[in-house]
């Protein structure tokens, strides 16, 4: 089955549209995903690129398109969602840890529907504890081992892996060595797992 690494973070405004429908748009075109969490704000600080901050037109553009390609999903969402997120590390800490035990792409889920349908930051309880126990988990021993120091190394190396692949935001999509980067290149992705190029079945 051709593959895709989904390189995201949990953070991203417009991972909530990708997060929220990747695994059954994929799974219907018969392509893997690898789920891939890592911290998109430091290699954003290390570019100098922090996009919606104090920039009150575009954070309000940002919105808009997130409102608009909600509906195009039939995605529920309440937009302005809390931005930006004050435990975005803890946050994917945990997703890390739970992509080695299974669960990951279960919280993340969670964690995105609770952050943009009701409001509830990523990363802070009640949101963190509540995803947790939805994806099956025991959220203070999840808690304890994302926020230890091992965890905070796993996300560092899960970042430096995203560093050296050449993400430099999120979403991204890699496959057969090539980039995409945003929601609404997903299928671009998908088309490139599939056949190597962007042209889709007969076209």
């Amino acid at each position: 089955m051709p593959a895709l690494d989904f390189w995201y973070s949990i953070g991203s405004t417009y991972s909530y549209l990708t997060v929220m429908r990747i695994a059954e748009h994929c799974a219907a075109q018969g392509v893997d995903v690898v789920w891939r969490p890592f911290n998109v704000r430091e290699i954003m600080i290390e570019q100098n690129n922090i996009p919606f901050a104090g920039k009150p037109v575009k954070s309000a553009y940002m919105w808009r398109d997130i409102e608009r390609r909600a509906a195009l999903y039939d995605l529920p969402v309440r937009v302005p969602a809390p931005y930006p997120l004050d435990h975005l590390p803890l946050a994917n800490q945990v997703a890390v840890l739970g992509m080695a035990e299974g669960w990951g792409a279960a919280y993340t889920v969670e964690t995105y529907r609770r952050w943009f349908q009701d409001g509830a930051p990523a990363g802070s309880e009640p949101n963190l504890s509540a995803s947790l126990r939805a994806a099956g988990q025991d959220p203070e021993r999840v808690i304890a081992e994302a926020d230890s120091e091992a965890g905070v190394a796993h996300l560092a190396e899960a970042t430096a892996a995203a560093r050296q692949t050449g993400v430099f935001g999120a979403p991204t999509f890699v496959t057969g060595g090539e980039l995409f980067w945003g929601d609404d290149r997903l299928d671009d992705a998908i088309a490139w797992a599939q056949h190597g190029s962007l042209r889709r079945r007969g076209r």
